[in-house]
């Protein structure tokens, strides 16, 4: 028996701004906790919130480049229940007019696009986080009213790696609009997933995961849920599939029950008495839909098509805002798309990932990469060469200029190069005999001799074309 997975999402994501979303406490990551903390966040009497309008902004941006239908009035829910981490005892969110519904954004996948249906996306505020160690259990505040963009999507999706398609573009896009880091490892991204399985269209009963906290581990959830749903199913055992709430273990690569969860949950929703209800200005929320930059899928149709990339090369200088911002600097000067990917993707980005570094941390502008990457092109120096300068560059955070120098000149006259290539080969009758024999690979041993002798300074173009004259005579 066939069965077809149905996976929903629903992604959190913690917002940039100054002050959290309801308090004025400080909204930024810290090591140490308990330090961002205001009166409100932990829910002292006599405390009121009061509205962060940059965080309504960004979600309206949010919501607009989702399609979502944006309500003409704004206004806050209070979410009832108790535990630890949620000081007031109700979590303030909206529950009854999100900022947007019924939304969809098409995504890349590899070559292929992926469209993707949004139920909602609101805004609310995070709660504490809390820290098991050992038998004592500690609360951190500095999360306490971070604001937090909740994204629900349909259940649109049927694998893992549309899941993941998914998380990875809007992670972008958060990034790229500056609504978010988006940081996985400082935990701004965290996810809901509810699995369910069938034997055709319909939904069969849902099973959520609660708090997954990376892309690797929602990919090893999926697998280990749909693992466990059809072993089940397939031992005839399926009413044990019940609608619950699970978590991942990640010692057992299981995930665990944690409580039923019933169709509809009874957090005794009402609305938030201490904020009023706002009309947003039709002309405030078009500035905000104008001032949307260049998306990733923008500039992944632009690389493709335009500069003629493959999708690779296209994708991997998407991966981070600050790396595509680069390329198209370097694009700017007029270093031809092509070679500047190249000299992006292989030198640089290899320097950083070795360095642990980010494109932030060098002092390599995009103009000085096109002054060495025209010494190359005007056979001044070699590529080699080119490389060596701009990796000393990177290491030293000096000007590359520093590194060149008149004795760098490549060898681009003929004549010097015939006597070059001629004496080489006279040394080498029985590579000679072989390359004719059949052995072409052999070329390459011929041109790295020509590269020996000279310590890399021969131009490589001319001395393939004089070995090819040479070896076929």
């Amino acid at each position: 028996m066939s069965l077809i997975p149905t996976i929903g999402i629903e992604m959190h994501c913690e917002m940039k701004s100054h002050t959290k979303v309801f308090s004025l406490a400080r909204n930024t990551y810290s090591e140490e906790g308990n330090i961002h903390v205001s009166p409100l966040d932990i829910a002292l009497p006599g405390t009121l919130p009061v509205l962060n309008k940059e965080c309504v902004r960004k979600a309206i941006m949010a919501a607009s480049l989702l399609h979502c239908e944006i309500p003409k009035y704004l206004y806050f829910d209070r979410k009832n229940y108790y535990y630890p981490d949620l000081p007031k005892g109700y979590q303030i969110t909206q529950s009854h007019a999100p900022i947007g519904v019924n939304g969809k954004i098409v995504v890349p996948k590899k070559e292929e696009e992926l469209e993707v249906l949004i139920h909602d996306i609101h805004l609310e505020e995070d709660t504490a986080q809390i820290e098991h160690i050992k038998d004592l259990s500690y609360i951190n505040y500095n999360r306490a009213g971070v604001p937090l963009l909740e994204l629900v999507t349909e259940p649109c999706f049927h694998s893992k790696e549309d899941v993941i398609a998914f998380l990875e573009y809007m992670r972008r896009v958060y990034q790229y609009t500056d609504i978010s880091d988006a940081d996985v490892m400082k935990g701004q991204v965290r996810c809901d997933v509810n699995i369910s399985l069938s034997e055709d269209d319909t939904l069969g009963t849902k099973v959520e995961i609660k708090g997954v906290n990376s892309f690797s581990n929602i990919a090893l959830v999926i697998d280990a849920e749909i693992k466990r749903q059809e072993e089940l199913i397939h031992s005839g055992r399926q009413d044990e599939i019940i609608q619950e709430t699970r978590r991942w273990d990640e010692a057992t690569g299981t995930t665990k029950r944690m409580r039923n969860k019933a169709d509809a949950v009874d957090y005794k929703y009402f609305v938030e008495p201490n904020i009023p209800k706002i009309c947003l200005d039709s002309d405030w929320i078009l500035s905000i839909q104008k001032s949307i930059p260049v998306l990733p899928m923008e500039r992944l149709k632009k690389y493709t098509k335009e500069y003629g990339l493959s999708y690779v090369d296209a994708n991997t200088l998407l991966k981070e805002k600050a790396i595509s911002d680069y390329y198209d600097e370097c694009v700017d000067t007029s270093i031809d798309p092509k070679v500047a990917c190249n000299w992006v993707t292989t030198v640089i980005l290899g320097f950083l990932n070795k360095e642990y570094k980010t494109i932030s941390d060098i002092s390599l502008m995009p103009k000085q990469l096109k002054m060495v990457i025209d010494k190359v092109s005007g056979g001044v120096i070699s590529s080699k060469q080119a490389k060596e300068v701009i990796l000393k560059s990177l290491e030293s955070s000096c000007d590359p200029s520093e590194f060149l120098s008149d004795d760098m000149a490549q060898i681009s006259d003929e004549d010097t190069l015939i006597k070059i290539v001629d004496a080489i080969l006279e040394k080498s009758e029985n590579q000679i005999q072989a390359y004719r024999a059949g052995k072409t690979n052999l070329f390459g041993y011929f041109v790295g001799q020509v590269m020996k002798e000279t310590n890399g300074k021969a131009n490589p173009v001319k001395t393939k074309k004089l070995l090819e004259k040479r070896l076929n005579q």
